[in-house]
């Protein structure tokens, strides 16, 4: 599901949900610095997560529909780091999106590699088989249909849900970091984790508009969604940058100035459930720490 069709699919929803119920309603790296290290070669790849889509300013030189940010996390670590930064990531983005132009006059993202790329960073596998976007919008129809229930969601879906990720997710990620080291052999690669878009427990109402049960339900396949970005890494000898302890106690459905990223209902942001400007910040915090490593 492209970005647009995701938010799109969202705002339908939330108006059956307001007829039906009502609605009511970064941090600093501590270690030092490394020596900038001016025309090292650096590609980012992948979706709205790693593109920043939404935060403005948004990058003039790139497709307007990918929506991609000049401050998300890969600016943020070419400018800190003095890299040379070809960044081609976009909103709606999966890894399919690696291989085949994304949109009419898109080259596919691994074009953009080479045997000179120096780093590669990337954020994928979030919109394979509509993980997040699909299975929110799901979850939220759920709770119209069932606004009494406590798990609609997982009572009526199972694992219908969850089980693509290991069964097609997983693989697509092991074959696109293959892939990915094959076209620029030299690079460091670094994939990143999502941060936490719901709390481990308890009610996140009216703030992300799914029973309390399936806040816990939700949480859970993010976790196997992370977990499957992180086996793919390490079977592919890339680095994983975990971003679950960072984020812990900062998703969707805290304060703003608290969160980093943003809520479905009363976001400050032009797409929800996507970072903020601090979540990328953190998310670039986190890179450049695994750089430095």
């Amino acid at each position: 599901m492209g970005l647009r069709a995701g938010v799109r699919r969202f705002v339908t929803t939330l108006g059956a949900l307001v007829a039906v119920i009502g609605v009511a309603a970064g941090s600093a790296s501590a270690s030092t610095p490394a020596d900038p290290q001016p025309g090292r070669e650096y590609v980012n790849l992948g979706d709205s997560f790693s593109a920043g889509s939404g935060i403005s300013p948004i990058a003039p030189s790139q497709e307007p529909k990918c929506w991609q940010s000049e401050q998300n996390f890969s600016h943020i670590v070419a400018a800190q780091l003095g890299y040379q930064l070809t960044d081609v990531s976009c909103g709606g983005a999966d890894t399919d999106a690696f291989y085949r132009a994304q949109h009419e006059g898109m080259r596919p993202q691994l074009e953009s590699l080479s045997p000179t790329t120096d780093l590669v960073t990337l954020m994928i596998g979030g919109n394979n088989h509509d993980t997040f976007s699909g299975a929110m919008a799901t979850c939220v129809e759920a709770l119209v249909k069932h606004p009494s229930a406590f798990d609609p969601c997982r009572a009526r879906h199972g694992t219908s849900l969850t089980d693509p990720i290991a069964n097609q997710t997983y693989p697509a990620l092991v074959t696109a970091l293959h892939d990915i080291h094959a076209k620029a052999p030299r690079a460091r690669v670094v994939i990143v984790g999502y941060p936490w878009l719901l709390p481990a427990s308890g009610s996140c109402y009216p703030q992300m508009p799914v029973a309390e049960g399936d806040v816990r339900y939700l949480r859970q396949m993010q976790a196997l969604l992370n977990d499957a970005v992180e086996r793919a890494a390490a079977e592919t000898g890339s680095t994983f940058v975990d971003m679950a302890q960072v984020s812990e106690g900062r998703d969707a459905c805290k304060p703003v100035g608290q969160r980093l990223v943003e809520p479905l209902i009363g976001s400050t942001h032009p797409i929800p459930v996507h970072p903020n400007a601090d979540g990328e910040r953190v998310l670039a915090d986190q890179v450049m720490a695994a750089i430095r490593q």
